[in-house]
């Protein structure tokens, strides 16, 4: 038997590798904001006809009020500072712009996920619909979705639809091909000797989808979930931009854009982020227990 490690053995083994990794990142990151801002240090900071020191340069380089790429301790402060210093409900609060954002692609997902169910259940039971339907549902996927949120959002808006259900759709449109595509996978796994089986015992087509094909398909269903809800939050973003929407973390990075804040996009990149790992990983939890419970490995 293999002895249980201790918490400082599993750090070496874990944790190290993580933390050598996030202080590279966060090295390379200085140097790339002090490179690039070191310019307009220089003019707008300090002063070139009295002379500069390099440690002058390098600290007007990590403190100037528009860098071209804030320092990491920037983006730090301003993060802080947005959550802290205005209450949740207010517009310069991320979690105001996480709310409205995770809202869309929480919805699409949904969408999304039960739209690549139905399609791959269609697609598995009707050679016919194989052939018509997953060259188009591949070809969907070719079309950039910076090219289709705005036809889609015109086309809801004249319809009647504003505010969340517009983004929700063109989340559901990036969510639903992993779906598809793995459970089309997935529904086709059991071997032939399983599916003679159940010809056996005379079971239906939703008798053996629901007692052979769907168990089989969850290991293949859970990862393209992962996949899905990350693909949905991009499009949820995306979909805020040319609405010139005034709330959602994609309208966060428009307006920080429009007037220069390079440190307020950051902020909202670095959430965005956290919010995408916090989707996958409750996705991954969802994983664990259900394979746990139907005796897979977790």
């Amino acid at each position: 038997m293999h002895s249980k490690k201790t918490p400082l053995q599993r750090f070496w083994h874990q944790g190290l590798p993580v933390a050598v990794v996030l202080l590279s990142v966060l090295l390379a990151w200085y140097v790339a904001a002090w490179r690039l801002n070191a310019p307009g240090a220089i003019e707008r900071v300090l002063d070139s006809d009295a002379g500069y020191t390099q440690r002058e340069l390098f600290e007007a380089t990590m403190s100037m009020e528009r860098p071209l790429m804030p320092a990491p301790h920037q983006v730090a402060i301003d993060f802080y500072e947005s959550l802290t210093e205005w209450p949740v409900d207010n517009p310069r609060n991320l979690l105001f712009h996480v709310a409205v954002t995770g809202q869309s692609t929480l919805i699409g997902f949904v969408m999304g996920t039960a739209l690549g169910l139905l399609l791959s259940i269609l697609i598995v039971h009707s050679r016919t619909l194989d052939r018509a339907l997953m060259p188009w549902i591949v070809a969907s996927q070719t079309v950039p979705v910076l090219a289709i949120a705005p036809i889609v959002l015109v086309i809801l808006g004249t319809l009647g639809f504003s505010g969340v259900a517009p983004k929700a759709v063109i989340a559901m449109y990036l969510c639903f091909f992993p779906v598809t595509v793995a459970m089309v996978a997935g529904l086709r796994s059991p071997q032939t000797m399983e599916t003679e089986m159940m010809h056996t015992y005379a079971a239906s087509r939703w008798q053996s989808l629901w007692l052979l094909r769907m168990p089989a398909a969850l290991p293949f269903l859970f990862p393209a979930l992962r996949v899905g809800v990350a693909a949905g939050l991009v499009g949820a973003m995306v979909a805020e931009l040319p609405t010139g929407a005034v709330a959602g973390l994609g309208a966060r990075l428009l307006t920080g854009s429009y007037y220069g804040q390079t440190t307020q996009i950051w902020s909202a990149l670095v959430m965005s982020a956290l919010l995408g790992l916090t989707l996958t990983a409750s996705v991954a939890l969802v994983e664990r227990m259900v394979l746990r419970n139907r005796g897979g490995v977790a």
